[in-house]
Order: structure tokens, then C-alpha cells, then sequence
């Protein structure tokens, strides 16, 4: 492993000294400063380099395998932004009511975050397929490790979580699906690893 990562150090600067020298030839020299690192007497930059994953190839073993493989990278897409975002919006009001002195303000807040939701992600939402809608439930557990039915209740009482369960139920949806990274759901976390890094 420490071989690998001298000949990628070592590239590293090379790739560095070229650039280098041919903005110099250039009369244009654009120059970058970057953190370094004494090695041994010697001054080499360090670069953070992003995470890469890397897993085995997918075999498929018909065209309709390989189309919904395809069809889950575009859903979650389109998903993954919304639920990244739906988790920055439970951490925020969940800190700002514990900021509230009394239940009835909480309550006031969350009536007033409820509107404010609606009116941001409803037209979203409406554009949502019912396999992408699932997707997303899935996805909200993920990011917030509580499951969408949770969140429901935890914020608007037992009553409406109820309430918002009975109708995904309707559209054989259910709030309280767990995601499971190392069961049924491992494709997806492959797919959602990859859009996240940029690979995919």
C-alpha cells in the first residue's frame, strides 16, 4: 500500500513540474500555491485526493436487468438532492424548537416549517414517479437514520404520522420502510455512493 502511494506522489509531481514548466514557456506562468509536506528533507505538495470507490462489474443477465439498473442511477438523481435536503431542513428545525421556551411556540414553528415545505416541494414532488416516491422514502431514512413515519410523528404528533401512513398505504407505499444497505437495498447503495463521489 505505502508503494502505491509513493508512485501516485511521485506522478503527482511530475504532472506538477510540467504543468509548471510549460506555463513558464508560455510567458503566462499561472501559479497555484498548495499545502506541502517535508518528507525527508524534501518539500513534496499534498494534494487531498476525493474518495474513489471501486466495485466489482456489474454483470447483467438480460436487457431488462441492464434498463433497470440504468433507471435506478437516473432516480436517484433526481432523489438524492431532495433527501439530502429534507435532512438539512429536520436538523435545523429540530435545533431552532429546541431553542423555543414553550410547546405552543414548537408547535407555532412547525406549522409554519409544514407551510413552508409544501410550498417548496409540492410541485417537486408532484413531478415524482411512484417508484421514484419510494425511492425517496428509502433515501430520507438513509440520510436521517429514522424512518419517514418517525420524522412525521416526531414533529407532528402521532395523529397526522398516522394519517400520512394510511395514504402511502393507499399507493402500496409505507412510511415506515427501512433502507437496508446490506440487503435488498445494496444495489442502491452501490448507485447512491457513486452519484454522491461523482463517479457515476
Amino acid at each position: 500500500m505505502k508503494g502505491w502511494l509513493n508512485i501516485l506522489i511521485f506522478i503527482l509531481v511530475i504532472l506538477l513540474h510540467c504543468s509548471l514548466c510549460s506555463a513558464q514557456e508560455d510567458k503566462k506562468a499561472i501559479s497555484y500555491l498548495v499545502p506541502a509536506c517535508i518528507y525527508q528533507g524534501d518539500t513534496i505538495p499534498w494534494v487531498q485526493l476525493p474518495e474513489v470507490y471501486v466495485f466489482k462489474p456489474l454483470i447483467f443477465k438480460n436487457n431488462k436487468e441492464r434498463v433497470n439498473y440504468y433507471r435506478l442511477v437516473y432516480n436517484v438523481k433526481k432523489t438524492l438532492p431532495i433527501s439530502r435536503e429534507i435532512n438539512k431542513a429536520i436538523i435545523e428545525t429540530y435545533e431552532y424548537i429546541e431553542t423555543l421556551p414553550d410547546e405552543k411556540s414548537k408547535q407555532r414553528h412547525i406549522k409554519r416549517v409544514e407551510k413552508g415545505l409544501k410550498d417548496q416541494y409540492t410541485a417537486r414532488m408532484k413531478k415524482l414517479s411512484f417508484t421514484q416516491g419510494k425511492l425517496l422514502i428509502k433515501l430520507v431514512d438513509r440520510q436521517s437514520n429514522q424512518t419517514s413515519y418517525e420524522i412525521v410523528k416526531a414533529f407532528m404528533g402521532p395523529f397526522k404520522a398516522g394519517l400520512y401512513q394510511a395514504f402511502a398505504g393507499l399507493f402500496g407505499a409505507s412510511l415506515k420502510k427501512q433502507y437496508d444497505p446490506q440487503g435488498e437495498d445494496q444495489l442502491t447503495e452501490r448507485v447512491v455512493l457513486l452519484v454522491g463521489n461523482g463517479q457515476l
